[in-house]
This record gives C-alpha cells, sequence and structure tokens, in this order.
C-alpha cells in the first residue's frame, strides 16, 4: 500500500463528493444516540437507514446500502443478531466501519468486536483507549471515555490497519488516522465535543459515508474527521453550551464551505 498524503482540496473534493453522491449509510449503532446520528448524516448530504434487525440487517447491506456503521454502544441480544446476521466477506459488501464503543472495560461488546475484527473493517473509529484495547495491548478508557492520547495509540492503531487492510482513525485533541504505511493527523476540533452524547457515534456514520465515495480508506476516514472536527470549531463559536453546541454543529455541517475548510484545516 502506497503512502497518501492529505491536503485541505482533498478534503474539499471529498466533502464534495458525498453531497453530490448522497451515499445511503446503514446503521447498527447505539440507540442513545440514533436521531443525532440520522440527524448529522442529513446535513453532511448522506441519507441514514437505522435498520439493524437480524431479518433486515444482511438485506439490506447487500443490496441497498453504500455504507455501513457498526457500533457496539448498545449491545443488547437482538441488535448483536443483526449485527451477526451481515454477510461481511459478501461481494456485495460495501465500505463498512467498525466503532468499538467502551471496548475493553465490558465482556460482551467486547467479544464481539474481536469477533468483528476478523471480518476486516473498511475503518475501524474508536478513542484511544478503545484501539489500544482492540489490539489487544490495553485494558480499555473510563467507559465511552479514553484514558489515554491519540500519540499513545499509534502503533496498535498501524497494527490493527496492517491486520484489517484499512484504516484506523484515533480520536481526541488531535485526531490520528493511520493505515499500514501512512499518518494523517487533524489537529482541528473542540472540546464541546466532549459535552454532549453521540459526538463520537455520529463520526463514525459520517466516516461510513466518506469512506462510501473515497478512494481509499485513509483518505476517507481523515476526510471526514477533517470536516467533522472544522465544522465543531464553527458550532462552538456560534453556541452558548452543549446544548445549542449539539444544534449548531447540524446547521455548520450543512453550510460547511471550500473555504472554511481552506483557511481552518490543520492536517499534518
Amino acid at each position: 500500500m502506497p503512502p497518501v498524503s492529505l491536503d485541505a482540496r482533498t478534503v474539499i473534493e471529498q466533502m464534495e463528493a458525498v453531497r453530490e453522491r448522497q451515499p445511503l449509510i446503514q446503521c447498527l449503532t447505539n440507540h442513545v444516540t440514533t436521531g443525532f446520528v440520522a440527524n448529522v448524516l442529513l446535513a453532511v448530504g448522506a441519507a441514514p437507514a437505522m435498520v439493524d434487525s437480524a431479518g433486515e440487517s444482511e438485506i439490506f447491506a447487500r443490496e441497498a446500502a453504500d455504507g455501513v456503521l457498526v457500533n457496539l454502544g448498545t449491545p443488547h441480544p437482538a441488535q448483536c443478531d443483526g449485527i451477526r446476521a451481515i454477510d461481511y466477506g459478501a461481494d456485495t459488501m460495501p465500505p463498512w466501519v467498525l466503532d468499538p464503543v467502551a471496548v475493553g472495560s465490558l465482556p460482551v461488546r467486547t467479544a464481539l468486536a474481536q469477533e468483528l475484527l476478523s471480518h476486516s473493517p473498511t475503518v475501524i473509529r474508536g478513542n484511544a483507549s478503545e484501539i489500544v484495547a482492540l489490539a489487544g495491548s490495553g485494558q480499555g478508557g473510563r467507559g465511552v471515555d479514553s484514558t489515554l492520547g491519540t500519540d499513545e495509540a499509534a502503533t496498535a492503531a498501524r497494527d490493527l490497519a496492517a491486520r484489517t487492510h484499512g484504516a484506523v482513525a484515533v480520536s481526541g485533541p488531535v485526531d490520528l488516522i493511520a493505515d499500514a504505511s501512512s499518518t494523517v493527523r487533524i489537529a482541528n476540533g473542540d472540546p464541546m465535543f466532549t459535552e454532549i452524547t453521540g459526538g463520537g457515534c455520529a463520526l463514525g456514520a459520517v466516516t461510513a459515508a466518506f469512506v462510501a465515495v473515497s478512494p481509499s480508506p485513509l483518505v476517507g476516514a481523515a476526510s471526514a474527521a477533517a470536516v467533522y472536527a472544522i465544522a465543531g470549531e464553527k458550532a462552538a463559536g456560534d453556541a452558548a453550551g452543549p446544548g445549542t453546541f449539539a444544534v449548531h454543529l447540524l446547521d455548520a455541517l450543512r453550510s460547511l464551505s471550500a473555504a472554511d475548510i481552506m483557511s481552518r484545516a490543520d492536517i499534518s
């Protein structure tokens, strides 16, 4: 896999591709955040489909979806059945994102994440503690919160990317996105993301939307992280607090311009 470089112009191209193609993203996701995740997908220009039952999830992934998010935030038995029903190795399986929420600290989701890892996710997206735990080199964080910095997960991210032949996105104050040969850092965003429920879940869905239209997992995941983080900066500037931040984030994602990305993107 040759090294990949990413700049603001590439991010703009990927953002415009999502808006033009409007990928349909199947979300098997945290039930606490379903509405917010759906609205974020709509704001970036994608279409959400919350299809997670065992009788429908495999059919939808195989026949309809342009991308799939599997988020382990609320892995109740029925949803686990829906997740397992999907044939991840099918020829018609679209790109898919694994978000291993709180893996390492709770047994059901940890076992399921390891099972899904064997199906080579296109992108794995999580915080540093989740990525380290999934790689088998840590015990997880404090519930859904990381106790590690993104650079502490860099080796685990590259190891997982090599195993899955995809990309791994580590969220934090500086996002780190890696595949087997390249690493990109996105130093945008705002601490207010940590004050709302669903910020990470929604980023997983946005990542699935971008990977659905992108030339490589790394380009898709890094472009998604940049767009989401820059929109967060704009939203925080207009928000009075976390309640209005969530609303302003939707508006910022919907109105984000090429000029916003060119002037704000902090990519290395």
